[in-house]
């Protein structure tokens, strides 16, 4: 059995802890803190260190589902979740104000990273149609050099995390 550490990375309320929650075998340990200042009116709760979850899959082999505390505030966190990890999948909610700066904030952040494992990226809240479309997306991606998967996903909804998985899972075998 082989063991696969992933991440899920993105902005505050993108559906991180969501996604892990949707697919995890294990009840999800969150360390969800009360939200405060200005991001209490979207969300009332935010995590502050950590999500972690586990999946089995079809053959044996066991994923460490970690997901990243999205308020630049804990970004402290960041680097220490993301040593070691096979895969990294950064969720977008696309009713953000703006969600091609945050998409941009976590390329940036995780650039090494996304240059040497699997990375896909996961656009949530699609159905609101505030955002641009994916297309945007797209065009924002390879204006920075990046051909990266993107999928228009619901987080709450366990088939679309499947998809991603499966994606950064074939990603990872040929890597």
């Amino acid at each position: 059995m082989k063991e696969i550490k992933l991440v899920f990375t993105g902005s505050m309320g993108a559906g991180k802890t969501t996604a892990i929650s949707a697919i995890s075998e294990i009840p999800v340990i969150n360390t969800d803190v009360r939200t405060i200042g200005e991001d209490a009116q979207y969300k009332k709760t935010t995590t502050a260190a950590m999500d972690y979850g586990e999946l089995t899959l079809d053959d044996g082999n066991k994923l460490r589902l970690y997901g990243t505390p999205g308020q630049e505030r804990f970004q402290y966190m960041w680097p220490i979740i993301i040593k070691g990890a096979l895969g990294l999948i950064i969720l977008v909610d696309d009713a953000n104000s703006h969600p091609l700066k945050d998409l941009a904030l976590f390329i940036n952040y995780f650039r090494d990273h996304i240059n040497k494992i699997p990375t896909v990226v996961g656009i949530t809240r699609r159905d609101l149609e505030q955002g641009p479309n994916i297309q945007e997306y797209h065009d924002y991606l390879h204006k920075e050099g990046l051909k990266l998967p993107i999928f228009s996903i619901d987080a709450r909804q366990r088939d679309n995390i499947i998809l991603m998985i499966q994606a950064l899972t074939a990603m990872v075998e040929f890597n």
